[in-house]
């Protein structure tokens, strides 16, 4: 319990950091009353906040890194539908419809770009990237886990003459 409130005031502090650092003060500093010295601010040590374009070098390797994890899902999908083991997130009708089922991962891979352009889009550049890196991580753990399920036997039924 201890943990949890811990993590929800650090949580909360960090969401409310930002916009407490970017306020002006409400009055000037003593020391800048003072006309003397009046200097005006060298533009070198003005930092610009760190921009970048949405298709850069990262942003394309985490895109095909995550087309490759919805790749291998579809390929493990339809080999566990093989062995006989049942689709949970799906039906198992949307799945045994190739075409179809290679459409809904086409579609999962392009809502995974979109979202990380709304991240993007409203400078949440940590998230922007931290979308594709959860999404490439989940995708890739679901394959792994249908490659490993065992191949389900189906009880056959022997009648004695």
């Amino acid at each position: 319990m201890k943990r949890s409130i811990g993590f929800l005031t650090f949580l909360i502090l960090a969401c409310t950091a930002k916009p407490l650092y970017s306020q002006e003060p409400s009055r000037p500093p003593v020391e800048d009353i003072n006309p003397r010295a009046k200097q005006p601010p060298s533009s070198n040590t003005t930092i610009q906040p760190i921009e970048h374009r949405f298709w850069d070098k990262e942003n394309d390797l985490l895109f095909a890194g995550v087309a490759a994890a919805r790749t291998l899902d579809y390929f493990s999908t339809l080999n566990m539908r093989r062995r006989g083991r049942q689709e949970i997130f799906l039906t198992n009708d949307a799945v045994d419809n190739h075409a179809g089922f290679a459409f809904i991962e086409a579609g999962a891979t392009g809502v995974s770009i979109g979202a990380s352009y709304l991240f993007h889009r409203y400078g949440h550049h940590k998230l922007e990237r931290w979308t594709s890196i959860v999404h490439i991580g989940l995708a890739t753990t679901g394959a792994v886990r249908n490659y490993s399920l065992k191949t389900a036997h189906r009880a056959t039924v022997v009648t004695q003459p």
